[in-house]
């Protein structure tokens, strides 16, 4: 088994929860939701980032707008919608309850092991 392939299966499945809580702080350009990423030690390529944020846009999670920029051409700034909120609320809800359980789980928090007595009398 490849551990870099897991790992990277492990990151993809925080992507989208991951853009989506930096867009819920307010309008933001995709090249700074990419330094923000890099900034968590969570690199993401223009390659994964745009198709990402197209597929969020078309399921009515985000909306955009063209900003006009003096070195260059228009800037397209994206926004979370009402239904996008509601979307990020329930992904945070089971990031908290995965989290916890995760952490559970590696850190024998609370629960309970038990042991079959292998000793015959």
């Amino acid at each position: 088994m490849d551990i870099q392939n897991t790992q990277s299966q492990m990151r993809k499945g925080v992507l989208e929860f991951c853009i989506l809580s930096i867009i819920k702080k307010g309008e933001v350009y995709p090249s700074d939701i990419a330094e923000q990423m890099k900034a968590a030690n969570l690199n993401i390529l223009e390659g994964t980032l745009y198709p990402l944020l197209t597929r969020l846009k078309n399921a009515g999670f985000l909306t955009y707008r063209w900003v006009e920029s003096s070195s260059g051409p228009p800037r397209k700034y994206f926004v979370m919608t009402d239904n996008g909120l509601e979307f990020y609320l329930e992904l945070e809800k089971t990031w908290k309850e995965l989290a916890d359980a995760v952490n559970a789980i590696t850190n024998n928090q609370g629960i309970t092991v038990i042991q079959e007595n292998t000793s015959q009398p």
